[in-house]
């Protein structure tokens, strides 16, 4: 056993002698510096920032129709006033509510909703001809956002052209310093909008005087009638007010005021 443990002994000094002795030498003798590994070229990204106008097939990308609906709804209020029969018809239906001798029956967004759908029944066709020359081939793909326009201004300035006297296009076409337009066509939409409501709201008028007219008769009768009785105290109002609304029923008022109204655009 002691000759096994000294020769285990042995061995293990002449490694420690190997061992200490290579670490020595790879010091004392360092091979030469490697050289530096030169720089590569960076890698093309292939990225960037695109926007596309346009989806599959050419035809106009969701987004872009998105934000031309959000923008047409943000406008439609001016344009619901501006450029359809919307002013004229709720202007005739709060003359015949004052008319009445009812300022606030009925209320404003009655009237306001019944001119809503009362325009929307006019315009129709208009609206229709918009929808097949301008909405669908631009979600087709088949036109541009300016070819749009164009095709969805043509049935909007026909319309208008329709209603508008040819006066109140002179008068907003000196009133701009412009030349006069060879046809109607040619009659720019700058000038021809206010030419609109000016028509328009002359149209509103006449017909808010001649349902003005038997109302009149019946407060002067009955203040006639007041005053030939020595009732001076009282308020003619009162007493004409029912027979106002009386009257109103048995013509069937507003029937006729809506039917006239609808019939004021049939020529156009």
């Amino acid at each position: 056993m002691r000759r096994w443990a000294l020769a285990l002994s042995l061995i293990a000094l002449l490694v420690g002698v190997n061992l200490v002795f290579g670490v020595s030498d790879a010091l004392a003798a360092p091979g030469d510096p490697l050289l530096p590994t030169p720089p590569t070229n960076p890698a093309d990204p292939g990225g960037g920032v695109t926007v596309e106008i346009n989806g599959s097939n050419g035809t106009p990308s969701s987004a872009v129709i998105t934000l031309i609906g959000i923008t047409l709804l943000s406008v439609a209020p001016a344009l619901l006033l501006m450029m359809s029969s919307f002013t004229k018809i709720f202007v005739v239906l709060a003359m015949t509510r004052n008319a009445l001798a009812l300022p606030t029956i009925p209320p404003n967004q009655v009237l306001a909703g019944l001119a809503l759908f009362l325009s929307l029944f006019i315009m129709s066709p208009v609206l229709t001809d918009i929808n097949d020359l301008a909405v669908q081939p631009f979600t087709a793909g088949t036109i541009d956002f300016s070819q749009a326009l164009d095709a969805a201004s043509a049935p909007l300035q026909s319309f208008m052209l329709a209603h508008t006297r040819e006066e109140d296009i002179a008068l907003m076409t000196r009133a701009a310093g412009l030349a006069n337009p060879e046809n109607a066509a040619a009659v720019p939409l700058t000038t021809l909008i206010p030419a609109f409501m000016i028509s328009e709201l002359r149209a509103a008028f006449i017909i808010g005087f001649v349902i003005f007219v038997p109302f009149l008769v019946i407060d002067l009768v009955v203040s006639a009638v007041l005053m030939s009785m020595g009732m001076m105290m009282l308020p003619p109002v009162m007493i004409s007010l029912p027979f106002k609304i009386l009257l109103f029923i048995l013509v069937d008022g507003w029937g006729l005021i809506i039917t006239s109204l609808i019939a004021s655009y049939k020529g156009g």
